[in-house]
């Protein structure tokens, strides 16, 4: 049987890390929090699950979950963030392969709750993450945002889970335009940084296409009024992203290189 380090970067997260850590306990042989300074009761929640705690200013979320993966003492990692939870069948699915792992990486899908309501479509389900693998077999690559599991073995075979990641989002509309606001700024200096440029008929078309996309062809009709504001949020984070582009271009690579925000989890 294989053993499992649970391990998760932490900021801030009183609100959900109980909740994760409780859908852990019966599964993990370690939990690892690297925390980047939480101010609040984050680390006084983990500490009575008897995490082990370590202190880290945050990286960007790759190279911190880098960072994590080290901190483990099993080769074995289950990767959660915060506001993540497992549910019964997806515990049930890892129990299986602790006993007997068939492959060094597994797949699972992602589940959201957004505002109170579980969203299975916007473009949003079933969200595949890569989150239960052998540490010594991959990297999680990716810059500020948007890591990413990368097998060292091009043709390493990735196994699936079954059982659904519990994603706990969005509390409030505002969390989500906080969050979109600070995204949009990291994507488009990235994307500046790596020369390129926005059109006008982009920044038009773009937050168009998006909605009609996420809306009407991957049915977020289908999730009400909280698939109708995602799709609307999220169109609109199509627009910002692009008339940041544009602008931050004409700014210059270099100088947008030297502002980018680098260490705000």
């Amino acid at each position: 049987m294989i053993c499992i380090s649970v391990v998760i970067i932490t900021l801030n997260e009183q609100k959900n890390i109980d909740r994760c850590l409780a859908s852990v306990k019966n599964i993990a042989d370690e939990i690892v929090i690297v925390d980047s300074y939480s101010k609040d009761d984050t680390l006084k929640i983990a500490a009575s699950y008897g995490a082990r705690i370590i202190m880290q200013d945050f990286l960007g979320y790759g190279a911190q979950k880098n960072f994590a993966n080290q901190q483990a003492s099993h080769n074995w990692i289950l990767s959660l963030d915060a506001d993540e939870a497992l549910s019964t069948e997806l515990r049930d699915s890892i129990i299986k392969v602790k006993v007997h792992p068939e492959y060094d990486t597994y797949s699972l899908t992602r589940l959201t709750n957004y505002c109170g309501k579980w969203i299975r479509h916007c473009g949003w389900y079933p969200d595949k993450k890569v989150r239960l693998f052998d540490k010594t077999k991959g990297v999680w690559k990716g810059e500020k945002i948007h890591e990413y599991w990368e097998p060292k073995n091009d043709d390493s075979k990735i196994g699936e889970l079954a059982g659904d990641l519990l994603h706990y989002s969005y509390y409030t509309v505002s969390d989500h335009i906080i969050q979109l606001e600070k995204f949009t700024d990291i994507a488009a200096r990235e994307a500046v940084a790596q020369g390129k440029d926005c059109s006008i008929w982009k920044i038009v078309v773009g937050p168009f296409w998006n909605f009609f996309s996420n809306y009407i062809i991957r049915l977020g009709i289908l999730d009400g009024a909280a698939g109708y504001l995602i799709c609307k949020i999220t169109a609109y984070a199509t627009f910002v992203k692009y008339a940041k582009i544009r602008q931050y271009a004409r700014m210059g690579r270099k100088a947008i290189t030297e502002a980018m925000p680098g260490t705000d989890q």
